[in-house]
């Protein structure tokens, strides 16, 4: 087996199919039908990954990320039936890694997962980064503003350090999908736009006048030198 998934899903079908379809990818794959449930599960299984559907009974899925991410720095894929960008914003903001929409391919997931899971597993260099005064601690994946920690969740964390590792250097939208995110051809270019716009709203002293990360118009963006 690849790895241990916990699936947390309440609509039976849709978990059966799911299921079926991650273990045929050769996964072990746990299940649970409510927030309460999952979180549950969460905590006696510890799964390397957990693929959560936002909208569940006796505690939503939302609610359910953050209360994982307080504890547990494990990849988190969200299943989502809407697409608008306030959502992915919410889900980012919870601190998941990536999300993919309702109805979705298998095929689609999988590769999600896989490549969460590839993320997840990457050995960081012993390396500092800085950024204005931003000051990136790479093994132990801290951020810090003029000695006081910026809580990035893992997503916002890679997408800095991509972009401060090559200050002044333009990054496409497909180009920060690949890196950060893993893949290109099934990435939704808004959802670096979300992360992005979640980012400024952490390090920058004014978010709606960006002076560390930077909008490259047409093309994309780009760290301050």
């Amino acid at each position: 087996m690849d790895a241990t998934l916990l699936l947390i899903e309440d609509d039976p079908s849709i978990r059966e199919i799911t299921q079926i379809g991650l273990r045929d990818a050769g996964f072990e794959v746990e299940t649970a039908g409510d927030g309460e449930e999952g979180l549950a599960r969460f905590r006696s299984e510890a799964p390397d990954l957990v693929v959560l559907d936002v909208m569940l009974p006796k505690r939503d899925g939302l609610d359910v990320c953050r209360a994982i991410r307080a504890e547990s720095m494990v990849p988190v894929v969200m299943l989502t039936a809407k697409a608008d960008p306030i959502d992915i914003v919410v889900g980012l903001e919870s601190g998941a890694d990536d999300y993919v929409t309702k109805p979705f391919e298998m095929p689609v997931l999988v590769a999600r997962v896989r490549s969460a899971l590839r993320r997840a597993n990457l050995v960081e260099p012993a390396e500092v980064c800085s950024l204005g005064g931003l000051r990136i601690d790479v093994p132990g994946h801290r951020v810090t503003n003029d000695g006081r920690e910026v809580p990035l969740t893992p997503t916002e964390f890679r997408l800095l350090l991509e972009l401060a590792r090559r200050p002044g250097q333009v990054f496409t939208r497909e180009i920060l999908l690949d890196a950060v995110w893993g893949y290109s051809y099934l990435g939704d270019s808004r959802l670096v736009d979300v992360a992005i716009q979640r980012l400024r709203t952490k390090i920058e002293p004014e978010p709606d006048s960006p002076t560390l990360i930077e909008t490259v118009r047409g093309v994309g963006y780009r760290a301050s030198r």
